[in-house]
């Protein structure tokens, strides 16, 4: 199948970032497709995006790749990097280059980290709503040069439309709190990244890879993510889904 003109492929990233209004609105899923889109509209190679949570601290949610997932995660865990001075400062990081020492001092664990995966450059832009922010998305290149404007523009609408379809998803169903919202979406993290580690395993493949299947799945079957997710960890997943490819 041919792949759409950019113009296409732009208006249905904005669709889906904005069709939230569902009583099944899966939050971790609806952040893997914001990194797809981000990867496919922009001059990036790898996105990820980090949640807040009511204590202050930052927690890794979702990711285009598992080499931008595991940084996220060392980020977190060494309390530095992009996403984590975006949430806190409640503003945009321009453009930063990875291999200097201004960068290196900034983030000394992040930026050699960043580098030994091959980005170069990074940016990061708030998922921001008025003053209410929820979290950060980080966009990775691995070429020469900084973003241009125009796609710094546009990185910045995708994270305000994602940030907007996810408060106003909170606002229809009152009974869900953000909080319990942001919860229940690491919560479901957890399951998918063990539904991927056993894919992976079962049928000999990368994570992501796998990764992919399930998500393929999902989509083809309008099931949530996370339930396709528990199938495959308890075994009633369809054996399309389950068994190795021949």
């Amino acid at each position: 199948m041919p792949e759409l003109p950019r113009e296409e492929r732009l208006a249905v990233a904005f669709v889906e970032l904005s069709d939230t209004l569902v009583r099944d609105f899966d939050v971790i899923s609806f952040l893997y497709t914001l990194t797809e889109h981000c990867v496919d509209l922009l001059d990036v190679a790898a996105a990820g995006v980090l949640l807040g949570m009511p204590q202050g601290q930052v927690v890794e949610a979702a990711a285009s790749d598992d080499r931008t997932r595991a940084l996220e995660l060392s980020g977190v865990e060494w309390d530095e990097g992009p996403c984590r001075d975006c949430y806190h400062d409640r503003a945009p990081i321009s453009d930063v280059r990875l291999d200097t020492e201004a960068a290196d001092r900034r983030w000394p664990r992040f930026a050699p980290r960043a580098r030994q995966l091959g980005f170069t450059w990074v940016v990061a832009a708030p998922l921001r709503w008025q003053e209410q922010v929820i979290g950060a998305l980080n966009l990775f290149r691995d070429r020469r040069g900084p973003l241009d404007g125009r796609q710094l523009l546009l990185a910045q609408a995708l994270a305000d439309t994602a940030t907007i379809a996810i408060l106003q998803q909170r606002v229809v169903h009152e009974q869900a709190t953000v909080i319990t919202q942001l919860q229940h979406a690491l919560n479901s993290r957890v399951v998918i990244e063990q539904a991927k580690g056993y894919l992976a395993q079962r049928h000999g493949t990368g994570v992501d890879v796998a990764f992919t299947k399930m998500r393929a799945h999902a989509r083809r079957n309008k099931a949530k993510l996370t339930d396709v997710a528990r199938q495959v960890l308890d075994g009633t997943a369809a054996p399309t889904l389950l068994d190795p490819e021949p």
